[in-house]
C-alpha cells in the first residue's frame, strides 16, 4: 500500500552502523553479522521470551517459524530459490535458536548470500530474453499468485517461470502501446536496475529481515527496528525533523524531488522544484561533492538530513534539462520542517438536500501523532494530534457547520494517549478504552476532561486500513452512540505495542542494538468486547474493496484470539437506533440511482473477481478482448454518469498484480505503527485494494514524477466519491433530527457541558 516516497529523514540513520552504498553497480560481496548484531540478538530473546504478552521461549520450534518468516520475507512468490537450495540449509531449520544462543548468525546470513547470487542470475537470464522475440499467439497463461506454490523442483522449472514473467511485463508495456525498442530498453534498464538495488542491501538489512523474522513468528504486531528504523518510527511519531524540507522519490538512478514541503529551505529558496534529479550532495559551504548517482534513497537522505543551522549542497539537474543539461549547484541551510502530509487537515463539503445546502466539516487525519520526546520535557506546544484537531474543529465551528465527519480511512494507528484525547473532545468525561496485560489485570484509559470540542452532529469514516488507535476511537465514538460510523470494517488489530530501547537496557552510549517493538497489553472497547480480529462493524457499509483473508487481523495465520471482559462503568450520550435504518434506506436508493457511485461498486466487484483468478492470459488477443470489454463498460459507466467519474481500468488489479514480485526490492518507510521489513514489491499505484486505475506497464520509478502525480489524483478523485457520500449520509441525518424533535432528542448527546475553547 506505500511507495518508495521518503521524506527527508524518514529514513535517517545511525552512520555507525550503515554500511555505505557498494562502490560499483553490479559488485556484490558476501555480507557477513557483526558482533553487535549477535549481541542485540541475545538482548531481543531475552525480552521477547519474558515480556511479550504472548512469551514464547526461543526453542526448536520457534526456530522452524522463524526459518520459514525468514525464506518467505525473502522469497515469498517462490521465484528465486529451488527445492534443492531450500534443502542445502533444511539441517539449520530447528537450530536457529542454537545460533542465536551461540552468537553465531551465520546462516541467516548465508541463506540471504545464496538469495542474492540467484536473483543475480534470475535477472540475468531475463534480461538475455529480452533479445530474443516472444510469440503472443500462444495460448499460455502465467500464474502470477505464487505465494502458497511448492519450490521449483529444477532451475530449468525457474526458468519457464521467468520467461512467462518476461513475457508478461512486455506484453503489458505492448498494451500500453509502447514500441518494441522502448520496450526492450525499458525492461532491461528495469532489471539492472533491480539487481543494483539487492547488491545495495547491507549486513543491518539482512539482520533487520531476520530479527522481524523472527519477532513476527511470535506474533504480526511484533517488531525489530534496527537504529535506522528506529529514527524513522519517531520522525513518523512526532512528524518533525531538520532538514531541507522535501520529499524524495527513487527515478531511475537518480534521487528525484517529488514535493516540497511548505515552509521549509527547499521552499523558501524557490528553486527546488518536483522532477528534479540530485546528483550530489557536499556538506559545508565548500565541502567536496560526493555523487550520489545509483544510491539507495535512504543513504542519500543521510547525506541531505544535518542538524539545524548547518548548510547542505545539493548538485541539481532540472527537471526540465535532459540527461546533458546543465547542472546546477544549490545551498541551503536546514531548518526544523512540520512534515505536514500526516498531519490533520479539514476541509468542507457543501451538500443540497432539496432546497436547503448543509455544511459538513471533515476532519482527515492519517496517523495519532504524537511528540513523545517534547511532552516528556515539558514542552507547551509539543505536536499532537488531538491538539491539532481541536484547533480545526474551533475553525469549523467559526465556519458555521452543521456536522462532522472525522475520515480514518488508511489510518494504521499510533499513540494510545492520542486516540483516547481524541475521543475527548467528542464526549465528556467518561472511559474510552480497557487495557489488559499479560498478567490478567485490566485498566481503563479515560477522558478526564470536561466538556467537549464538538457535540454537534458526527460520523466516522473507516476503512479495511483503519486499524488500531483508529478502531480506539470508532469503538468508543460507537459504544457511547456519539455518531455514527460509516465505511468498511476495520482491520482488526487490538493489541498495544511497547517501544523498547535495547540501547538502553544495556547501557549503550550509542545506538547500536536498536528496538523492539513489543506488544504487552490487549485494548478491550468500553462494552466489554475487542477490536481484535473483529474489527469495527459500521452501522452503515461501503463496498468492501478488499476481502479479510487478503488484508486484516484475520489474514495472520498466529493473530491473537478474540475475546472479552467486563463492560466498563459508561452511560452512552445518545441512541442512534432510531435513526439507523432511515439513514440506510436514503443511502441505498441513492446507490440505486447514482452513476457514479454504481461505477464505484462495479470497479471493486471487477477487481475482486479478477483478483480471485490468480492467472492471467499471455496471449496478447485474449488480453486485448479484455481490455477492450472493460474499457467499453467504463466509457457506458462514465456516460450514464455523464462523464464525471474518473478514467479507469478495471484489469489494471490483473495486471498489477501479475508484476508482483518484479518491482524494486526496498526496506518501506515505516508507518505509525513502526513496522518495517525487507520486501520485494511491484508498483504500488492503489491505495485502497481494488481501486485501480489505468495500466501504463510502468513501474514508479520509470515514470515521471508529473505523471505519478496526474495517477493520484485519479486515485484521489476514486476517494471522493466515498468522502462525499459519507457527507451526505451525515446531512441525512442532520434532517432527519431537524424534522424531528422526539428523535433528535434521542440521537443528539444528552450532555450539557459547553464546548471547550
Amino acid at each position: 500500500m506505500r511507495r518508495t516516497l521518503i521524506t527527508l529523514a524518514l529514513l535517517a540513520a545511525c552512520s555507525a552502523a550503515v554500511a555505505k552504498p557498494v562502490a560499483e553497480s553490479g559488485t556484490s560481496l558476501l555480507l557477513k553479522p557483526t558482533a553487535d548484531q549477535a549481541e542485540a540478538a541475545i538482548w531481543a530473546m531475552r525480552f521477547l521470551s519474558r515480556f511479550h504478552y504472548k512469551p514464547m521461549p526461543l526453542d526448536d520450534a520457534m526456530s522452524e517459524k522463524i526459518f520459514d518468516s525468514f525464506l518467505n520475507d525473502l522469497d515469498g512468490d517462490h521465484l528465486f530459490f529451488t527445492q534443492a537450495d531450500v534443502d542445502k540449509f533444511a539441517a539449520a531449520r530447528d537450530k536457529l535458536d542454537d545460533g542465536v544462543f551461540e552468537r553465531d548468525l551465520s546462516v541467516p546470513f548465508a541463506i540471504f548470500n545464496l538469495y542474492q547470487q540467484r536473483v543475480a542470475e534470475r535477472l540475468a537470464y531475463s534480461r538475455e530474453l529480452l533479445a530474443k522475440p516472444f510469440d503472443f499467439s500462444k495460448d499460455e497463461s502465467y500464474a502470477y499468485d505464487r505465494a502458497k506454490a511448492p519450490w521449483a523442483k529444477t532451475s530449468a522449472e525457474l526458468d519457464d517461470l521467468w520467461r512467462k514473467r518476461v513475457k508478461n511485463d512486455w506484453l503489458r508495456l505492448k498494451l500500453a502501446n509502447k514500441p518494441s525498442k522502448d520496450i526492450r530498453e525499458t525492461l532491461d534498464k528495469r532489471y539492472s536496475n533491480y539487481l543494483d538495488r539487492i547488491h545495495q542491501l547491507n549486513g543491518e538489512d539482512v539482520f533487520q529481515t531476520f530479527m522481524n523474522a523472527y519477532a513476527t513468528a511470535i506474533e504480526p504486531h511484533t517488531n525489530y527496528l534496527s537504529p535506522r528504523a528506529s529514527e524513522n518510527f519517531d520522525i513518523a511519531m512526532r512528524l518533525s525533523l531538520e532538514g531541507i524540507g522535501a520529499v524524495l522519490q527513487r527515478l531511475d538512478e537518480y534521487t528525484a524531488i517529488r514535493e516540497i514541503i511548505p515552509g521549509g529551505p527547499a521552499a523558501i529558496s524557490g528553486k527546488l522544484n518536483p522532477g528534479d534529479r540530485i546528483l550530489g550532495v557536499g556538506q559545508g559551504e565548500s565541502g567536496p561533492i560526493t555523487d550520489v548517482i545509483g544510491w539507495r534513497l535512504d543513504d542519500v537522505v543521510d547525506k541531505i538530513r544535518g542538524a539545524k543551522g548547518t548548510v547542505v549542497r545539493l548538485e541539481v539537474l532540472p527537471d526540465a534539462a535532459g540527461p546533458d543539461g546543465k547542472h546546477e549547484i544549490l545551498t541551503l541551510t536546514r531548518n526544523k520542517v512540520n512534515v505536514e502530509e500526516q498531519a490533520a487537515k479539514k476541509s468542507v463539503i457543501d451538500v443540497k438536500n432539496g432546497d436547503t445546502t448543509r455544511r459538513i466539516g471533515v476532519i482527515t487525519l492519517p496517523t495519532f501523532y504524537q511528540d513523545f520526546d517534547a511532552r516528556r520535557r515539558g514542552d507547551a506546544e509539543y505536536k499532537s494530534a488531538t491538539r491539532d484537531v481541536e484547533h480545526l474543529l474551533g475553525e469549523l465551528r467559526e465556519e458555521k457547520v452543521d456536522g462532522v465527519v472525522v475520515d480514518l480511512r488508511n489510518n494504521g494507528g499510533g499513540s494510545l494517549d492520542e486516540a483516547t484525547d481524541l475521543t475527548g473532545l467528542f464526549i465528556d468525561k467518561g472511559p474510552v478504552v480497557q487495557i489488559r496485560d499479560a498478567s490478567g489485570r485490566v485498566e481503563e484509559k479515560s477522558d478526564t476532561r470536561a466538556g467537549t470540542a464538538w457535540n454537534g452532529p458526527l460520523a466516522v469514516l473507516v476503512n479495511r486500513a483503519s486499524a488500531s488507535a483508529s478502531e480506539i476511537f470508532a469503538a468508543a465514538i460507537q459504544d457511547y452512540g456519539r455518531g455514527v460510523i460509516i465505511g468498511e470494517p476495520t482491520f482488526g488489530k487490538g493489541t498495544v505495542q511497547n517501544l523498547l530501547s535495547m540501547d538502553d537496557m544495556a547501557r549503550n552510549e550509542k545506538s547500536t542494538y536498536g528496538h523492539l517493538k513489543m506488544t504487552v497489553q490487549q485494548f478491550f472497547r468500553i462494552n466489554g468486547g475487542s477490536t481484535q480480529l473483529r474489527g469495527v462493524t459500521p452501522e452503515i457499509s461501503f463496498p468492501l474493496t478488499v476481502a479479510s483473508d487478503e488484508f486484516g487481523e484475520s489474514s495472520y495465520e498466529n493473530a491473537l484470539p478474540w475475546t472479552s471482559i467486563g463492560k466498563a462503568d459508561y452511560r452512552p450520550v445518545a441512541d442512534l437506533k432510531p435513526v439507523i435504518p432511515m439513514l440506510i434506506a436514503r443511502h441505498e436508493a441513492r446507490a440505486e440511482k447514482d452513476a457514479e457511485w454504481k461505477n464505484f461498486s462495479d470497479d471493486i466487484n471487477t477487481a475482486k473477481r479478477i483478483r480471485a483468478e490468480k492467472t492471467i492470459s499471455l496471449n496478447e488477443k485474449v488480453r486485448t478482448t479484455e481490455r477492450d470489454e472493460e474499457e467499453a463498460k467504463r466509457k457506458a459507466r462514465e456516460a450514464l454518469a455523464g462523464g464525471a467519474f474518473p478514467k479507469n481500468d478495471p484489469a489494471a488489479k490483473s495486471r498489477a498484480d501479475a508484476m508482483k514480485g518484479s518491482g524494486n526490492p526496498k526496506f518501506e518507510g515505516t508507518d505509525s505503527d513502526g513496522e518495517s521489513t525487507l520486501v520485494t514489491t511491484e508498483d504500488e499505484d492503489s491505495e485502497a485494494p481494488g481501486l485501480p486505475i489505468e495500466d501504463d506497464g510502468l513501474q514508479a520509478d520509470e515514470r515521471s514524477i508529473a505523471n505519478d502525480l496526474k495517477r493520484e489524483e485519479k486515485r484521489k478523485a476514486k476517494r471522493d466519491i466515498v468522502l462525499n457520500e459519507t457527507a451526505q449520509i451525515l446531512s441525512d441525518e442532520i434532517d432527519l433530527i431537524h424534522d424531528n424533535t422526539k428523535l433528535a432528542s434521542r440521537v443528539l448527546p444528552h450532555e450539557s457541558a459547553a464546548n471547550v475553547d
